[in-house]
């Protein structure tokens, strides 16, 4: 289960993605999370993923 709060969020899919996932396509899959409502929930919150860095700003 993912946090809920936008910014413990966007830490915990950053440290996620930098330490252990090679996109946001493979932590949403190991994790089973719906990558499109993350995306959805994250743009909600002013944030957007950079598939380039692998993170999100």
């Amino acid at each position: 289960m993912l946090p809920q709060d936008p910014a413990i969020l966007v830490s915990f899919i950053n440290l996620k993605l930098r330490d252990q996932y090679p996109s946001l396509m493979a932590l949403c899959d190991d994790l089973d999370e719906d990558e499109a409502e993350l995306l959805k929930t994250l743009s909600k919150a002013g944030y957007r993923y950079d598939p380039e860095s692998n993170s999100v700003r």
